[in-house]
């Protein structure tokens, strides 16, 4: 039997058992019975991507049959098996979705993930355009031992890879103990090959999502993930069949297969790649699919990646914890002259980790100072704020928190590998001298494990943070020189181009204006280039004539005309990666906004999910715009419409995090005590309702009932 006819057999195999199911489930609940996957909105993804259909009844899943049917082509061409392959996995979508029809939750109580949402695709932008997350596996099958399994999964792990598990080697990884789920980046997805559908699924709305690639764009798609999307799969001997039909479309995306089967295989260089060794498939998957990784060697008994910065440290897997809010704890860098620091000096004043009782709440503090020419005391926030994610991609040790409110967690397993206080030196020192390389000429870290100590010491730390905080809010968007843009999320977005300023941080939440100087000053031919604000044509919206041609010459050309603070004339595009999304609530003349984390309706009538489906991808949506969280609470939000008193609705758990801001913003711009009370939220507008919302406004007095009507 030839290639050509394993991949017939396998998409034939496919279909039939997709067309079995969706018979069946038509012939339980009938044609009219709905059908939709939790929090998307793109309905069957795969089939909404290729056919360019939005199926939402079991009915218009039978029909899209025929359609899948018809892309199985039979013929010697190589397009044919690549086209069949692509029509194998829409019909393990297929098989997948009817999964969905009598309950939303299948997978519940089962060590199966299945469906993705749209805001777990969404979580992967900022990473993926970082390279904390350089690619993906799909492995699938057993390896030839559960020892191997571990060590396979674990070395993708610690290169940062994201690792979606079907098949056999699930149980492999269950026997062995292996932390798995979504926030440690090893999925196991599915039980059966078909499980593929959903690995599949997210990658179109990815391409959906990120890329703006329109439903029906087949060869769109293609070109978005061969050339955006690092994928690559892993298949263990016996391969069936149906896999290799799945792998012919894994192929056509630009994913190579890498196998240790040989029945009826022929490699096919950089796509088909026959490897006996198991144990080299990371290289040789790596090496394959071009991938560049970002690999610090760090002197920690303990594995450090990327990978690990979702792991939970539960109470009873912790040696020792450091707790901020119980204890004197902080976390502090500051600038030094170079006579004072002696690189690499790492000092543990107080008691070592193995010398505290396991279970212990400890005082603990770190302080990083750092010394070079080009350092400047600006930078040190910039610096304080990526601990969090340098110490979390230690394995086995959870912070979070920040400032003088840190919590950190060191596990047992930690403990027992030998880590010790001073490996969080190592961490420190390690990563600050290499991603701050240009401004940082010398480090040293002193960790205080001492309660008298760091009770006087946070005193001083505190010093320090109201200082900085009191010239942040001087920092106005007319106090600075320039402005700067962030086009990091070109590498999935092409056209997007954010502006940051000093009152509008990058919609991702993860650059600020000062994160953004810090940048150019450490690449100056990288992602965040100086934007000059000298030629102003309209402050109500903030136009600038700078800031046009700045942004017309970063999008090549796909941007003219942006505003800074209008929703509504030309507002800033958006890629995909936003924390939150707004949008124009036309019965209240207000606007809602909802997060990532809220999956609920909001007054408009959509979710999350829904609402951001009309913008990203690098378009401009006047009346819609995504953001970041805090942006929420500054002067400038809106200003064209208003500012924030057109908010009036939210998630509650959102409006707590910006609470004490928004009310602040709301008391100096409109003389409002506890403005985000006037907010409605889902605990006193359950129903979403926009009369409902209407008579919560009307009862608390909310200003938006005094402004004039949107100009739309």
């Amino acid at each position: 039997m030839s290639l050509f006819e394993r991949v017939f057999r396998g998409s034939d195999e496919m279909f039939a058992k997709a067309e079995q199911e969706v018979n069946q489930i038509v012939a339980e609940v009938g044609p009219d019975a709905p059908l939709s996957l939790p929090s998307t909105a793109y309905f069957l993804a795969c089939i909404y991507a290729y056919l360019g259909k939005k199926v939402t009844t079991t009915g218009e899943l039978q029909a899209a049959l025929t359609d899948v049917k018809a892309m199985m082509l039979r013929d010697n061409r190589t397009h044919a098996i690549f086209q069949s392959g692509v029509g194998t996995a829409i019909a393990a979508e297929m098989i997948e979705a009817c999964k969905y029809v009598k309950t939303a939750a299948p997978y519940e109580g089962t060590a199966y993930h299945g469906h993705f949402t749209d805001a777990e695709v969404r979580e992967l932008g900022v990473p993926l355009v970082t390279g904390d997350i350089p690619g993906f596996v799909v492995m699938i099958g057993a390896a030839p031992s559960k020892e191997e399994a571990v060590e396979t999964i674990k070395g993708y792990q610690s290169r940062g890879i994201f690792v979606f598990l079907i098949g056999g080697i699930i149980e492999q990884a269950v026997e062995m103990g292996v932390s798995m789920g979504f926030p440690v980046r090893v999925v196991p997805v599915g039980e059966e090959i078909w499980s593929v559908g959903h690995v599949i699924s997210l990658v179109v709305r990815a391409a959906m999502i990120f890329g703006n690639i329109q439903p029906g764009d087949c060869e769109g798609f293609h070109n978005y993930t061969f050339e955006r999307i690092n994928a690559f799969v892993n298949a263990y001997k016996p391969v069936s069949d149906i896999t290799v039909a799945c792998g012919a479309g894994a192929i056509k995306l630009g994913f190579p297969v890498i196998t240790n089967d040989h029945d009826d295989m022929w490699a096919v260089p950089k796509s088909l790649i026959i490897c006996d060794d198991t144990r080299d498939w990371i290289d040789t998957s790596i090496e394959a699919r071009g991938i560049k990784l970002k690999i610090t060697k760090i002197d920690i008994p303990v594995s450090f990646s990327s990978a690990f910065e979702g792991e939970i440290i539960r109470k009873g897997d912790m040696q020792v914890e450091v707790d901020g809010s119980r204890k004197d704890c902080f976390e502090l860098v500051t600038t030094r002259d170079a006579s004072e620091v002696e690189d690499h000096k790492i000092e543990v004043i107080g008691s070592e980790l193995d010398e505290i009782p396991c279970g212990s709440k400890i005082s603990l503090s770190y302080t990083v100072e750092v010394a070079g020419k080009n350092m400047q005391p600006d930078f040190e926030p910039v610096f304080e704020r990526k601990i969090h994610q340098f110490l979390n991609c230690v394995e086995g040790l959870m912070h979070t928190g920040q400032r003088d409110m840190i919590r950190v967690r060191i596990s047992k397993a930690d403990y027992e590998a030998g880590f010790r206080f001073r490996h969080i030196g190592e961490v420190l020192y390690a990563k600050i001298k290499s991603e701050f390389d240009t401004v940082v000429d010398k480090c040293q870290v002193r960790i205080v494990v001492d309660e008298a100590q760091n009770a006087e010491l946070r005193k001083h730390a505190n010093e320090v943070f109201n200082a900085r905080d009191e010239r942040l809010k001087t920092m106005t968007d007319e106090s600075v020189p320039v402005f700067y843009s962030c086009i990091m999320c070109q590498a999935f977005s092409p056209s997007h181009v954010c502006v940051v300023t000093p009152e509008r941080l990058g919609l991702c939440g993860a650059v600020s204006w000062l994160d953004a100087k810090a940048t150019n000053e450490l690449d100056p031919q990288g992602p965040c280039q100086v934007v000059t604000k000298e030629r102003c044509l309209d402050e109500r919206t903030g136009r600038y004539e700078d800031v046009d041609e700045a942004v017309c010459s970063l999008s090549h050309g796909a941007l003219e005309h942006v505003t800074l603070y209008s929703l509504l004339e030309d507002p800033m595009t958006s890629c995909g990666c936003f924390e939150c999304i707004c949008g124009i609530e036309p019965c209240s003349n207000g606007v809602v906004i909802t997060c990532r984390e809220y999956a609920g309706i909001t007054p408009l009538g959509m979710t999350f999910s829904e609402m951001a489906s009309m913008t990203g991808g690098g378009v401009q949506t006047p009346g819609f715009m995504g953001h970041g969280k805090h942006y929420i609470a500054s002067h400038k939000f809106l200003k064209a419409e208003g500012g924030v008193g057109r908010l009036v609705w939210m998630p509650s758990e959102l409006k707590e995090q910006i609470r004490e801001k928004l009310n602040e913003t709301a008391k100096d711009m409109y003389g409002i005590e506890n403005f985000a009370d006037m907010v409605a939220d889902e605990t006193n507008c359950p129903n979403g309702d926009p009369e409902e919302l209407l008579n919560f406004l009307a009862e608390v007095g909310h200003p938006v009932l005094g402004m004039d009507p949107f100009d739309i």
